[in-house]
């Protein structure tokens, strides 16, 4: 018996152990594949992600609907369903893509990209897909959310990956991926319901690699431009005002073969976290990768400048976030 007793002391505190961490892909409480993680800190201090779906075996990045996460911890999640259709819009029908949001008077508002026809991807001139990129508001971080204006915020050019900056004095900035059209800003206006004046090219140093998936914040009195590099490599650009001139300054994330990624940078509890997708196994029927949530600690360097992060099956240590 006195032997039997720390074994089953020893079992508990590894089993508690295993409480405390969080494991990637992160663990959305079932099956569902997710990705584009958006992630929010609004006032009641949880953390909010907002995401796209990639539905069972779809065809081609047919994306129907977005979804919202939070949580208290970054280990135990809530999944609050999808808060957006394509059903719920009259001039799209397809590709609900990486999504962002922001908080404004009261208001939540979810910036999303959405679109029509089809990319024939073995004939590029036959294609009839277009996308462009909308507005919804809602009262609730959780939606559900209601388009605002009935329509795209624009129709040309073409784009998706909206990235929604609201800067200390309430200016809000809208940067994208576009057809032809990277490396531009629209300053919104005051009810983020339109943008104001035209695009606005910003001077990225000179250089202007193939890119998807922005995300900018600021930390301090640096603002950051973060992508996909060639849709697959994140790195980033710093500035000392959100349209720059910007400074590129290289690799945040390596490339994980030859599949994409989508990334989000957001300070929770005093600690910078990075989520992303990764394309993993799965038992789908399809017998295929599909994408999934992950996320890692992010630290920077007294310069400002950002360590390079590693993926790992760990993910974010629960007793590491709440101690701060």
């Amino acid at each position: 018996m006195k032997q039997v007793l720390p074994k089953l002391v020893l079992m508990g505190l590894l089993l508690n152990m295993s409480v405390c961490f969080s494991q990637n892909p992160l663990d959305f409480g079932s099956d569902i594949k997710t990705a584009d993680p958006s992630g929010h800190v609004w006032a009641d201090g949880k953390m909010y992600l907002y995401t796209s779906h990639d539905e069972e075996c779809q065809e081609d990045f047919w994306m129907k609907d977005w979804h919202v996460f939070s949580s208290a911890d970054l280990v135990n999640w809530t999944d609050h369903g999808a808060v957006l259709s394509v059903d719920d819009l009259v001039w799209a029908d397809n590709y609900a893509w990486a999504p962002d949001a922001a908080y404004k008077g009261g208001k939540y508002y979810f910036v999303f990209p959405a679109g029509t026809g089809v990319k024939d991807r073995e004939n590029p001139e036959k294609s009839t897909k277009w996308m462009g990129v909308g507005i919804a508001v809602s009262d609730s971080p959780t939606g559900p959310f209601k388009d605002a204006i009935g329509g795209p915020l624009w129709r040309e050019p073409y784009a998706n990956d909206p990235s929604l900056f609201i800067d200390d004095d309430g200016q809000a900035y809208l940067y994208f991926h576009g057809r032809n059209s990277d490396w531009l800003v629209a300053e919104m206006a005051d009810d983020l319901l339109s943008i104001k004046g035209d695009f606005y090219k910003m001077d990225m140093g000179g250089y202007e690699p193939k890119m998807e998936g922005p995300w900018v914040f600021k930390r301090g009195d640096i603002y950051y431009f973060t992508m996909p590099e060639n849709n697959r490599v994140l790195t980033y650009y710093t500035s000392q005002s959100p349209k720059g001139p910007w400074k590129y300054q290289g690799v945040i994330m390596e490339a994980e073969g030859e599949s994409n990624n989508h990334h989000s940078i957001v300070e929770f509890k005093g600690q910078w976290i990075l989520f992303y997708h990764r394309w993993l196994d799965t038992d789908s029927i399809c017998k295929k990768k599909q994408r999934h949530v992950c996320a890692e600690q992010l630290y920077f360097n007294e310069d400002g400048t950002i360590q390079q992060v590693k993926r790992t099956d760990e993910g974010l240590g629960k007793a590491e976030i709440t101690k701060h």
